[in-house]
């Protein structure tokens, strides 16, 4: 019997610590009920704005929770519940709220697009379904153990799977699916086959336990040790499309609904990058203090590395892209490599904020990804493809969508007055105060290439003439989405004290992530 603890039954004070999950969970089921007693001539959208307001109260409810556990400062200890296998504690607290905040942008620009949107043919079943999408994403956030971390994973993956052949009259729509239905299931054979490795040379699957038992377990068993971590790194490299496990994202992403693809680009990939982060930090800087730190520099140079392939790599291949969705595929590559590097540099006595860095770009990230898929979403359904020339003429038709275009490519370029260049800049400062100087030179040199595929979209808009004339019609909803996108990627660049100082102050590394 796992660590011999005998069933330990939740009270209602668990209940309470789990109540943003439990939340979405309640009204995701109430939903299932709702679309199926509907009369088929009332519109679907009403369940989507059922959605929007689950996803606010469970945001709502981490944010009670993060501000309880922080009135006598960054110094409150983690919550455990179920035998330690799920944490309460500020690390996935702060992640819960991007994940939230994200999915409420996504379910937004869905109701803006979807209604039009003659390929999904249950639009109800489209809201609803992001409910345990994140649901898993926060599962992975807080998870204790690893039986914990791969149910959460399960079910955020399951879901996407379906939610990416929604548009079910697109033939597209099916070859993404059935793509990312075989690439996920590699995904977690690597990851569940790396676990079995891992508990079968600790014991446990307890990540606190693992962390203890791993010095010995390298001393005896030091090969299975690498094949267990190395297994789950490649699993999870798939699952953040980071090169080479990237081959699946710029095909998916094309094969989706933009809102779908917008999902899978911050939310999906911010969980797995969250689940790195704990796992490795969890476990191995723990080991590596506790006798021999080879294998833990190891692993940890194996993430830079993997970081540098998908900077250049997903660069260099969205050179010669055409596409504007599979375009945003590799940015989306380009930047999980930089996501990658604060995890991968690890803390040094000189450096010690990598969960600020990774916290403030996943931000600026999410802002600045979700903005652009929501001009894509406008832009192509007014041209009717994705190609980079629907947005040929976009000032003349719609000057002030394709201004906020504009901040969207300057932040996903790194350049100045963007959440995108203060997101950066901290990544790349905190690499040279690690003196990770190759890793420096890699960012610098992506970011440089990078410049002439996102500049391409400006000279589409700015310098090209288009066929059609007719003014671009942006819904409510949309609009909505693009504009708050906007500003906060602005503020984010004009501005990046309050949220790093913000992050700085409820985060403890000590009492959040090692030994909480």
């Amino acid at each position: 019997m796992y660590e011999g603890v005998s069933f330990i039954p939740m009270t209602w004070t668990d209940m309470l610590y789990l109540a943003p999950e439990l939340s979405l969970a309640v009204i995701f089921l109430l939903l299932i009920v709702l679309d199926l007693f509907l009369p088929k001539r009332v519109s679907r959208l009403s369940i989507g704005w059922l959605t929007f307001a689950g996803l606010l109260v469970s945001l709502g409810l981490v944010i009670w929770r993060i501000a309880d556990m922080n009135q006598a400062g960054a110094e409150a200890e983690a919550i455990h519940l179920l035998s330690n296998s799920y944490r309460i504690d500020d690390f996935g607290s702060l992640l819960k709220i991007v994940f939230l905040t994200g999915t409420a942008l996504i379910v937004l620009l869905g109701l803006g697009s979807v209604r039009e949107d003659e390929a999904i043919t249950d639009k109800g079943e489209f809201f609803y379904l992001l409910l345990p999408a994140v649901i898993g994403a926060m599962i992975l956030s807080s998870s204790g153990n690893l039986i914990t971390l791969y149910i959460g994973l399960e079910l955020l993956s399951l879901t996407s799977y379906v939610l990416v052949g929604m548009r079910r009259k697109s033939s597209l729509s099916a070859e993404a699916a059935f793509k990312y239905l075989v690439t996920g299931g590699i995904s977690s054979a690597f990851v569940l086959f790396g676990m079995s490795y891992i508990y079968g040379v600790t014991g446990s699957v307890d990540l606190a336990v693992i962390a203890a038992a791993l010095p010995g377990a390298i001393v005896n068993f030091k090969a299975l040790v690498y094949v267990g971590y190395f297994f789950m790194l490649a699993g999870f490299g798939i699952k953040i499309a980071a090169a080479p496990f990237h081959a699946w994202a710029p095909d998916v992403y094309q094969g989706a609904p933009s809102p779908v693809s917008a999902f899978l680009a911050v939310i999906a990939k911010g969980a797995a990058l969250a689940v790195l982060f704990r796992v490795t930090f969890n476990t191995l800087l723990i080991a590596a203090n506790g006798g021999d730190a080879t294998v833990s520099d190891d692993i940890f140079f194996a993430l830079l590395v993997l970081a540098a392939a998908a900077m250049l790599a997903g660069t260099a291949t969205a050179l010669r892209q055409k596409n504007a969705k599979r375009l945003l595929a590799l940015s989306g590559v380009a930047n999980a490599g930089y996501m990658l590097v604060p995890i991968g540099i690890s803390i040094t006595v000189v450096h010690s904020s990598n969960f600020s860095e990774f916290v403030y770009y996943l931000v600026a990230y999410l802002f600045m990804t979700v903005g652009a898929f929501a001009v894509l979403t406008v832009v192509s359904r007014a041209a009717g493809h994705e190609e980079l020339k629907a947005f040929s003429g976009m000032y003349y038709r719609a000057p002030w969508t394709a201004a906020a275009m504009v901040v969207f490519v300057l932040s996903l370029a790194g350049l100045p007055v963007s959440g995108g260049f203060f997101g950066k800049l901290f990544i790349l400062l905190g690499a040279a105060n690690a003196k990770a100087y190759w890793l420096v030179a890699i960012i610098v040199v992506s970011s440089v290439i990078s410049y002439y595929f996102y500049f391409g979209l400006v000279r589409q808009m700015f310098m090209r003439s288009g066929s059609d004339d007719r003014e671009l019609r942006v819904s409510g909803a949309a609009g909505v989405v693009i504009w708050l996108c906007a500003i906060v990627t602005i503020a984010l660049g004009l501005f990046p004290g309050p949220l790093m100082s913000g992050i700085d102050a409820v985060f403890s590394i000590r009492y959040d992530l090692l030994f909480g």
